[in-house]
């Protein structure tokens, strides 16, 4: 089944839609997730939330590139599940503001996260123009989390020569943000 006909599923409330799209990417979200966990537990349960998500956001989306949409919500899950694991072990603790001080403290949080969306454009433009060797690698790399020897098993190289390849590209990456005016 394509993606296509899998969204119409979603729209249609059928249940198989959440069947269908494990079938498909259910291996791929899974080994998404257990690179950036590295846990099988943790990234089955962000893989079953991913579904979930899904379920709950198509509709009204009806994503162009749907193992894109499936991947950015696993992994933002298998950040959020990694984060809350690392702060369980520092045990922090948490303070909760009075609405008294919510109101003398500027919304950083809004700033950040339109200088993120800037920063991705960017990005993006200067994925675009990178050879598709090296774009490939980058992408597996850091959006995937998959490990350097992987990589160079995947693509016949050697690990070190991965290793210069994306040490250079995110050299280039640093310069073209700092043509692009964003400093870091």
């Amino acid at each position: 089944m394509d993606d296509e006909q899998i969204l119409d599923l979603y729209f249609a409330r059928d249940p198989q839609a959440v069947a269908c799209t494990q079938e498909r990417y259910g291996r791929k979200l899974q080994a998404l997730a257990r690179n950036i966990l590295k846990n099988q537990e943790d990234a089955e349960e962000s893989e079953n939330d991913t579904y979930f998500q899904t379920w709950q956001t198509v509709p009204p989306q009806r994503p162009g590139f749907f193992y894109g949409y499936l991947a950015k919500i696993c992994r933002n899950f298998a950040f959020g599940r990694l984060d809350w694991q690392n702060a369980a072990k520092r045990k922090a603790e948490v303070v909760f503001l009075s609405q008294e001080m919510e109101q003398c403290i500027p919304d950083r949080l809004r700033e950040a996260e339109l200088e993120g969306r800037e920063i991705a454009r960017a990005v993006s433009r200067f994925l675009q123009e990178l050879p598709a060797e090296n774009r490939v690698l980058f992408v597996r790399r850091y959006w995937h989390c998959e490990s350097v020897r992987a990589l160079a098993r995947r693509y016949g190289m050697g690990e070190s020569q991965v290793k210069m390849r994306l040490k250079r590209t995110r050299e280039r990456l640093a310069r073209y943000l700092e043509q692009e005016g964003i400093y870091l």
